[in-house]
């Protein structure tokens, strides 16, 4: 027996397990519908794992170079330049990442101080403040401005200060679907006009926005551009989540201290992906039909939903639907969550868990990158609550 006794000081001792890996083990565990985590049921395009089988077999499995694969990166910049007009140089300001989360985290890490602070929009991505706080960060919560979780920025210029390190940007945003107009982009730019201020932009649902909108990528406006790094994702788009495939865009100076992070986090992706991917990427409708494919789902299911009890604000970008239930019930977002999966067998991931502090909605976030036949079956249930 040690006879000293072992003292662990938790640097994040109100953090828990994922909220998406708990709700969608309590679905997985009572064979519930799992519209929880976002991930896709439908299967990867089969050319696509064709193309990584080829390379894996033509033996390209060792280390890719820390950056990435240069053919990947020269089709992401290719892609950037078609969809953005925004130019950015393969071998100083594109680096490919074990997803975007890890892209998110070595960014905080490069460049958040102690006592920095961060601006982040709730409800937010939960990798956000773990890692601001992790990097000695404070992070400054503004909440989005409900129903249509909009940004109010004369109130967000009351938050800056000379302490101000980062903003954290997410659009389209998860999880309530909303997206940053054009207005929103050249509020933003000048509110970091004249300042230290780095932009991080969360764009890893960048392909799939509705109704005809179209993406406002910080890519699209220079003065941002020159201040921020933009995390995009390959699994995402390609609907293969397990993969960890994403990507960061950044100006060279930007770059080059998030390279100096990513080398000690990860150093590298996976090789053979990464080829896949440069070859797939030549065909560029393998990206673009996205939207209209991920629309349809949307309206699928809202449609399914038409009869229910539940309001329905139709989502304008990502793979999740908010669903308001407060005719139904006034019981907590996780309390409702769980006994949805408990008493009728569908999983969802309540909005508050997106949040620092207790905040209740009364709305539960489900995630319709599911066959139709999954989304109806979902649907009928809901509609008898």
């Amino acid at each position: 027996m040690n006879p000293y006794p072992e003292v662990i000081h938790s640097k994040l001792p109100q953090t828990g397990t994922s909220v998406f890996a708990v709700m969608s083990q309590l679905a997985n565990q009572h064979n519930a519908i799992n519209l929880s985590q976002g991930f896709p049921d439908f299967p990867v395009s089969e050319e696509l794992i064709g193309l990584v089988h080829k390379y894996m077999m033509k033996g390209l499995n060792q280390y890719a170079p820390m950056p990435g694969v240069p053919a990947l990166r020269e089709r992401i910049a290719e892609k950037t330049e078609l969809l953005y007009s925004a130019s950015y140089d393969p071998e100083t300001e594109i680096t490919i990442t074990a997803g975007a989360t890890q892209a998110i985290f070595s960014a905080i890490t490069a460049f958040i101080r102690e006592e920095d602070e961060v601006i982040v929009f709730e409800p937010a991505y939960d990798s956000y403040v773990p890692a601001i706080k992790l990097n000695g960060g404070v992070p400054i919560v503004f909440n989005l401005k409900s129903p249509d979780y909009h940004i109010d920025w004369d109130e967000v210029k009351k938050l800056l200060n000379s302490r101000t390190r980062m903003i954290i940007i997410n659009s389209p945003h998860n999880p309530t679907g909303s997206i940053l107009s054009a207005k929103d982009m050249m509020a933003l730019e000048k509110l970091t006009k004249n300042t230290g201020i780095i932009i991080l932009s969360d764009e890893v649902y960048e392909h799939i926005i509705f109704d005809g909108l179209e993406h406002q990528s910080v890519c699209r406006y220079p003065n941002l551009a020159e201040r921020s790094l933009v995390m995009c994702s390959f699994g995402k788009t390609f609907h293969a989540t397990g993969w960890k495939m994403g990507y960061c865009v950044a100006p060279k100076n930007l770059m080059k201290e998030f390279r100096k992070t990513h080398q000690f986090v990860v150093f590298c992706a996976n090789t053979p992906v990464q080829h896949a991917l440069a070859e797939y990427l030549q065909d560029k409708e393998n990206y673009l039909g996205l939207s209209k494919m991920y629309e349809k789902k949307r309206d699928f299911f809202n449609q399914a939903l038409a009869s229910s009890r539940f309001r329905i604000t139709p989502t304008r970008g990502t793979y999740f639907q908010l669903l308001d239930y407060s005719k139904i019930t006034d019981e907590g977002e996780m309390d409702f969550a769980r006994r949805l999966i408990l008493d009728h067998g569908v999983g969802s991931v309540p909005t508050s868990s997106f949040y620092s502090k207790p905040f209740n909605n009364h709305s539960l976030r489900f995630c319709f990158a599911k066959s139709e036949e999954t989304l109806e079956k979902a649907a009928e249930i809901l509609c008898r609550i």
